[in-house]
């Protein structure tokens, strides 16, 4: 494969919302952001993601859009993107967007048209179907569970039914209908030629629908409410998806030197090389839900060594993916996958960034990662904002379920534990906001905040600088093979990164308890230089057995020794 920029970047989640208010409004803004630049460039990173910034009601965080060639106020105005622009790549930061192509706002001007008759122009940009029997055109169930449950609502204009797998405000688009499809092409190229480097294609299996939109015979689940079913086999991975992804292909991306990445269900380590390898001609690389799994939460040794070694496959088959455990859709990854103490925060989460910056792919970093941000638990209902928490709550209410009862189970997994504002320093709001910040900041903020890293060597921040800046010097962690040695261990994760030019070795402690560490012999004839550690530079290199301490984790450069009968 011919290396492209992508594939050595290190991109950089921002959820504008939640990143820097410049107004005192409480709600983040594209000013607040290009005041930060310098901090990120600092970082290291040479790519910004955007989720949605563009015009929208909110009512999912800006995946509900208005209208997709314009700013939402909320964040400032085009002419502040194209200032944020200039000024990012001038500092040689990339900067891509969220591309919401399933649904928009049903206060977008293309769906206002649509609802109003059967024969207007705009009508096909959306699924409408008629009644049956009287009733929703079949079970399907939405997975906001609002309303009664179901993934269709009544227009009372037209009699029929319009589809949206989320929000009720939240319409599915109809890429069945060419004249939709070109309009989406014609915007998709207005944003590169404002200098946008690519997209991050929101749900993207999920454009291409069951046809004839037959029931579901899958049996209801504990949140799904009066019979409608939300079965993501319906409306994911359908045949024909790999036509749409190539024609955007075609006809948008393989046009331009952008990046395309695909979030989306459905997406595993067999299937991947379909949608993300180069001869494909569809996208240039996925993410998948096996390590960061909002269902789960937790990583074992093992249950690391075998995702890692399945995705390997999907590189050795000319494809690529992403590597990452949090982002605006899921917790925090040093409460789920580490340990949010006082005493393991640290070591538990710059562990988790070097076992995903020094494994095949781009890694993503989420705001905040860099410097720790935790969990956060309210007491009440009425301080979540996150549609799925609200929708299962309710959900739950119905079954009889407590509200603590309630809070307990949704608030570990809700999204708003990664949307609580950036905590740049102890004083109010974590100097978020002069105002009142549109979702409550975490509690822990005097202890965990950029400003406080930034007086430490060794603090969570300045350990990221040092792990991205060695992933740019190590050819081996970009273009190297993957080889885990030391697989029956219940502790430790170790593996080789190696390439023609070098050879590195990852040993990582993966538990809060300490664990005993011999070197296989295979090393015996190898000289060790360390090229990062968590903990302390004057513990003995690895070379000489001793226990790892909890999460501890050492990055090696290995060289053979030449010996005299060699």
């Amino acid at each position: 494969m011919n290396k492209k920029w992508w594939q050595d970047a290190i991109v950089y989640e921002i959820y504008c919302k939640s990143f820097c208010d410049t107004n005192g409004d409480g709600i983040g803004d594209l000013k607040g952001v290009i005041s930060k630049l310098p901090v990120l460039k600092d970082l290291g990173i040479n790519c910004i993601w955007f989720t949605p910034i563009y015009t929208s009601p909110q009512v999912d965080n800006g995946y509900d859009v208005a209208d997709y060639k314009n700013i939402d106020p909320a964040y400032g105005t085009l002419d502040d993107f194209k200032t944020l622009l200039d000024t990012a790549h001038d500092m040689g930061i990339r900067v891509i967007m969220d591309m919401v192509l399933n649904h928009s706002s049903d206060e977008c001007f293309w769906f206002k048209e649509s609802r109003k008759s059967k024969d207007n122009p705009y009508r096909n940009y959306y699924i409408w179907q008629p009644p049956k029997n009287g009733k929703e055109p079949n079970n399907w169930g939405s997975y906001f569970r609002e309303g009664n449950g179901s993934a269709w609502e009544f227009d009372e204009t037209t009699g029929e039914y319009y589809l949206h797998q989320y929000a009720i405000k939240m319409p599915d688009l109809n890429w069945e209908y060419e004249p939709l499809r070109k309009e989406i092409y014609d915007m998709l190229n207005w944003w590169i030629d404002l200098g946008v480097d690519g997209f991050r294609l929101d749900v993207f299996t999920r454009l291409k629908k069951t046809p004839g939109f037959p029931d579901t015979t899958r049996k209801p689940n504990a949140l799904d409410r009066n019979g409608f079913v939300a079965d993501s086999a319906m409306c994911t991975n359908i045949e024909g998806i790999h036509d749409i992804l190539h024609e955007l292909y075609t006809e948008v991306f393989g046009k331009r030197d952008v990046m395309t990445v695909g979030e989306g269900a459905g997406v595993s380590y067999d299937n991947a090389p379909d949608y993300a390898s180069a001869g494909r001609e569809e996208i240039d690389m996925v993410y998948h839900f096996e390590l960061g799994n909002r269902s789960k939460y937790h990583i074992s040794p093992q249950n690391f060594r075998e995702v890692q070694k399945n995705w390997a496959t999907v590189f050795d088959k000319n494809a690529w993916a992403v590597q990452y455990l949090s982002n605006h859709d899921s917790a925090r990854q040093v409460s789920c996958y580490g340990n949010d103490s006082d005493a393991l925060r640290a070591p538990s989460a710059k562990l988790l960034a070097t076992l995903l910056h020094t494994t095949p792919g781009t890694p993503f970093i989420y705001q905040g990662e860099e410097i720790g941000m935790v969990n956060v638990k309210y007491d009440t209902i009425e301080d979540y904002n996150c549609c799925y928490t609200l929708g299962d709550y309710h959900a739950m209410m119905e079954k009889g379920v407590s509200p603590k009862d309630a809070i307990d189970v949704l608030a570990p997994r809700s999204r708003d534990n990664a949307r609580t504002p950036y905590q740049w320093n102890d004083r109010e709001n974590a100097g978020f906001t002069t105002g009142k910040p549109w979702l409550k900041v975490n509690p822990r903020y005097k202890d965990i905040n950029l400003e406080k890293d930034l007086t430490s060597k060794n603090s969570i921040f300045n350990y990221y600088k040092k792990l991205i800046a060695m992933r740019k010097d190590c050819p081996a962690i970009v273009d190297g093979s993957l080889e885990f040695i030391l697989e029956d261990s219940e502790q430790i994760v170790a593996y080789l990164r190696k390439c023609m030019r070098q050879t590195l070795l990852i040993v990582a402690n993966y538990s809060d308890k300490e664990a005993s560490f011999k070197m296989p012999n295979e090393f015996s004839n190898y000289a060790f230089k360390r090229l990062l550690t968590n903990y302390d530079d004057n513990l003995p290199i690895l070379e000489f057995n001793r226990n790892l301490l909890p999460y501890e984790v050492e990055v090696y450069e290995l060289n053979k020794q030449i010996s005299v009968k060699d």
